[in-house]
């Protein structure tokens, strides 16, 4: 089946906001008394707020509730932000070259405040006719729903759609919604080779993803997860 649309992730994908989504939840946790484990950034990794917020504020910290965690860390964010917002390398330009010729969705974990304000900020939330936040769904990645729910805003069947991640639960996510799945690996942060196995195509940067890329794969086995 040929791509007829193209779904981004955010994090990491189009900003390189990992990093700064691990500082400013770690210094949250130390700055109230609690303790960052080992497991906890890959644990977080494809979260909806409510679960994040509900993880830190049930296994991480004492005597904060779910909606204080999740505010504090959303008015971190935000100010960070508002000083800078780390582009990743060639995202811009992979964002005006899609949209050329794909309608263009987007499904990302972050708060829809968050989602607004970094797609106003580069200019291109015009170029986006749907953009799904997991605050608006029931589940979050690994799980298929903000992944369906974008195709279903684009009105094209999740089979017709390409999806670009690069974390493992973002690839089992977009895979579990039966999209063609396109790998951007982030290289601090790099997916379970399990997940990493479900892309149609691993590329090494936003600039390998093209049109002609998405026509080779729409031209080859039909994509496998399904919801």
């Amino acid at each position: 089946m040929s791509i007829r649309a193209v779904v981004f992730d955010l994090d990491g994908v189009l900003i390189d906001t990992e990093p700064v989504w691990e500082d400013v939840r770690r210094s949250f946790v130390a700055d109230n008394g609690g303790r960052w484990l080992p497991d906890t950034q890959e644990r977080l990794m494809g979260m909806s707020t409510e679960e994040w917020a509900d993880y830190l504020a049930t296994d991480l910290i004492e005597g904060l509730t779910a909606e204080e965690v999740a505010y504090g860390v959303i008015d971190r964010m935000s100010r960070r932000y508002a000083e800078h917002l780390p582009l990743m390398p060639g995202a811009d330009e992979a964002i005006r070259r899609l949209a050329e010729q794909y309608p263009l969705g987007l499904s990302s974990s972050s708060p829809r405040a968050l989602i607004d304000l970094v797609l106003g900020r580069l200019g291109v939330d015009g170029l986006f006719r749907a953009t799904v936040s997991t605050e608006e769904v029931d589940r979050g990645k690994p799980e298929p729903d903000g992944y369906l729910t974008a195709a279903g805003r684009l009105e094209v069947p999740p089979e017709a759609c390409a999806a670009v991640e690069d974390s493992s639960n973002g690839l089992r996510s977009a895979y579990a919604a039966g999209m063609y799945v396109i790998a951007v690996p982030h290289p601090r942060y790099p997916p379970d080779e399990d997940a990493l196995a479900l892309a149609s195509h691993v590329a090494d940067d936003l600039d390998a993803v093209t049109p002609e890329l998405l026509a080779k794969i729409g031209a080859g086995p039909p994509p496998g997860g399904g919801a």
